[in-house]
Parts: structure tokens; C-alpha cells; sequence
């Protein structure tokens, strides 16, 4: 029996050479195991100049400049635009549901993101992370996974969070400590 020392470079060359008849005789690998493994969740995979713009989307600090004199759009949305701060931050931290990020963006025009950029105290390049946004969302465009709800039309939007809110309990319903944050006003 082997101990110690032995053991580990055992098993670490047993696991090299499974690794390796794996790669020789199984399936696929680079950007067809990418998909295989990713497509589900609908993490498309980025260019090398994808991934060398992200660094400039992630600049914002959240200063909320960009969202002043948004309020109408905002109000037209119905819930689908919650303001560019948000956008930017939800479409620069982490892969976002991009048909979600394209939907709000699509009530911004092209020239108030260009204004908007001018005001960015970071240089947050909105035009191209809309652009961005848009490529991702038609490229990866793909139907709902089965008894999911859309991110549009019925059972989605504005509908859903109405949903949401509606089967939260009542301030009544919680316990008193909770209750006096979740509604002061009823005191």
C-alpha cells in the first residue's frame, strides 16, 4: 500500500493519464464544450475584443448621474427601463440576462447615451455597451426553459412583480420586529 508522497503522485498520474485518453477518444472540447456546458443558462462566450471592452463597461461607480432627466422614460417603460445606472451595473458586473439589459435600453436613443457618456464622471462608454448588449441579445436569443416566465408580455414585466408583491405576506402577518420596518406607516 502506497503512503504519503507516493500516494499523491500515484493518483496524480493516474488522473493525467485519464485526462488525456479522454481528450484523445471523448467528445467535444474549446468552444463546443463551451456551449455544451453553458448554452442552458445562456452565457454566450466573448471575443478576445469583447473581453478587452469589459474593463470599461465595469467603470461605474454608481454616482447615478447618467439617471437624471431619465424619469420619463423611466415612467413610459412600465417597469421595462429602471434607469441607465442600473443597466450599466447589472450589464458590466456579471453575464446579465441580456435580452433583459437590450428590452430596457431600447428606451434610451442612441444620442442621450452619447450625452450621457459626456456627463460619466468614469468615462462609462454607453454607446458601445449598448451595442454590446444588442449583439448579445439577438445572438443569443433562444427560447425559455420549460415553466419559466418570459421577460416580456404575458406573465412577465410589470405583471409578475405584481404577482410577486401579491403573495407577500401582510405587515400584520409578520412578526413585530418586522413589521415596524415593513410598514410604518400603519402605526
Amino acid at each position: 500500500m502506497l503512503s504519503g508522497r507516493a500516494l499523491a503522485l500515484a493518483v496524480l498520474a493516474w488522473s493525467f493519464l485519464k485526462v488525456t485518453v479522454r481528450r484523445l477518444f471523448d467528445g467535444p472540447s474549446g468552444i463546443a464544450l463551451f456551449h455544451e456546458n453553458y448554452d442552458a443558462d445562456r452565457l454566450p462566450p466573448l471575443s478576445p475584443a469583447e473581453r478587452a471592452a469589459l474593463p470599461g463597461f465595469s467603470r461605474c461607480i454608481a454616482c447615478g448621474r447618467c439617471d437624471l432627466g431619465e424619469a420619463e422614460r423611466i415612467a413610459a417603460s412600465r417597469g421595462a427601463y429602471p434607469g441607465l445606472m442600473a443597466v450599466v451595473l447589472a450589464s458590466s458586473r456579471s453575464m446579465p440576462d441580456f435580452d433583459a439589459a437590450a428590452l430596457a435600453l431600447a428606451h434610451v436613443p442612441e444620442e442621450v447615451l452619447a450625452d450621457k457618456e459626456r456627463i460619466c464622471p468614469t468615462g462609462v462608454p454607453f454607446r458601445e455597451l449598448a451595442r454590446f448588449v444588442r449583439t448579445k441579445a439577438r445572438a443569443e436569443a433562444k427560447p425559455e426553459p420549460a415553466g419559466a416566465l418570459p421577460a416580456a408580455g404575458p406573465g412577465g414585466g410589470p405583471a409578475a412583480l405584481a404577482l410577486v408583491a401579491s403573495v407577500a405576506p401582510p405587515p400584520g402577518e409578520l412578526d413585530p420586529s418586522t413589521a415596524d420596518r415593513a410598514a410604518p406607516e400603519a402605526m
